[in-house]
């Protein structure tokens, strides 16, 4: 397949092994041709027996496709938007891929740095300024 070509995953075809799919039919308004015709694709794939990806991986993976992924660690994908089921089983893999790229990213680890001395100075004379603002709202003392 040309568009798994195209994704910069090193495990594609280990990922494409594990993947099952099923047709089923489009919903919406079309007429009788998707009354009979089952151009919709529906992609699953387990994540937690996956061999494509480190452990540490699968956990990135899951956490941030937390919300595509079922109770039994199947992550699901479906598109149809095509009349053709090739065009579309192309394009959920694509998608597929393209999600996975992002979650396989592992977070930024904050570095811990204190506030310089002009941020501490800029703050107190923010308070400053906020507390003399307040003050002048009182009524005088004569």
């Amino acid at each position: 397949m040309n568009v798994v070509e195209e994704i910069k995953i090193v495990n594609k075809s280990k990922i494409l092994k594990e993947l099952t799919f099923k047709a089923t039919r489009s919903s919406g308004a079309g007429g009788q041709h998707v009354n009979k015709t089952s151009s919709r694709v529906e992609l699953f794939w387990d994540v937690l027996q996956t061999t494509a990806f480190s452990t540490e991986e699968v956990s990135y993976i899951q956490e941030k496709l937390s919300h595509r992924i079922t109770k039994e660690g199947v992550l699901q994908l479906a598109s149809e938007n095509s009349r053709s089921q090739h065009t579309n089983k192309a394009e959920v893999i694509k998608r597929l891929f393209s999600l996975l790229e992002v979650a396989i990213i592992p977070p930024k680890v904050r570095k811990r740095k204190r506030p310089s001395k002009m941020a501490k100075l800029k703050r107190l004379k923010a308070k400053r300024q906020n507390s003399e603002k307040k003050a002048n709202r009182k009524k005088p003392d004569f």
